[in-house]
């Protein structure tokens, strides 16, 4: 039986959370403005068959699968929002599953830490990520949520709110986290509209 975790659809990929994602994708890399939609379901080998029933349905592209012992993730995009959103609907038909039959999101940890310390944020940017670089001075937001794929609604609907810098978005694993950065105010923005996400996702199809 394959059990569905995350089943996220996001109309538009903002401009940094695109490239950020193109950074790790391992298939064809989404642009600014395309339509996706994130799945993650257990077993993790079920997610090849999901994958191969969306590709071949659909006109979708696979940006990126990644596929561990417990859980798997596919995320699949394209420009027009029709094509993703009938993927998703045929998706969840072959697996028996509907849209609210997807784990709860749960945030583990969230808070903002303001006026980083050069020290601080050297040591930030120094460690492994794919994101741009915070500076001193900022404020930064961290989120921290389970399951992992639902970190990449919160990071675009962040994106969308305030001018702030995405830093870090981790989607795959057990937690998801996202790391942004910019003036206080921004980032106060931001961290309401990504929490506001995650108690309450879309992806409807």
């Amino acid at each position: 039986m394959i059990k569905l975790r995350t089943y996220v659809y996001v109309d538009s990929l903002q401009p940094q959370l695109a490239e950020y994602m193109a950074t790790v994708s391992q298939g064809f890399l989404p642009v600014p403005g395309d339509s996706c939609l994130w799945v993650e379901v257990s077993p993790g080998m079920a997610v090849h068959r999901l994958t191969d029933i969306a590709l071949k349905s659909t006109r979708v592209h696979l940006a990126q699968q990644v596929v561990e012992r417990e859980y798997g993730s596919m995320v699949i995009h394209h420009r027009d929002q029709s094509d993703v959103r009938e993927a998703g609907r045929i998706l969840l038909s072959r697996i028996g599953a509907q849209q609210t039959d997807r784990a709860d999101c749960k945030v583990a940890w969230h808070e903002i830490i303001r006026g980083m310390t050069p020290d601080h944020t050297v040591l930030i940017n120094r460690q492994d990520r794919r994101g741009s670089m915070i500076l001193p001075e900022q404020s930064m937001f961290i989120l921290e949520t389970e399951p992992a794929g639902y970190i990449i609604y919160a990071a675009n609907q962040a994106e969308k709110a305030a001018n702030i810098t995405l830093i870090d978005v981790k989607a795959v694993g057990a937690f998801g986290r996202l790391t942004l950065s910019g003036r206080e105010a921004d980032v106060d923005e931001a961290a309401a509209a990504a929490l506001a996400a995650v108690q309450n996702p879309t992806g409807t199809h």
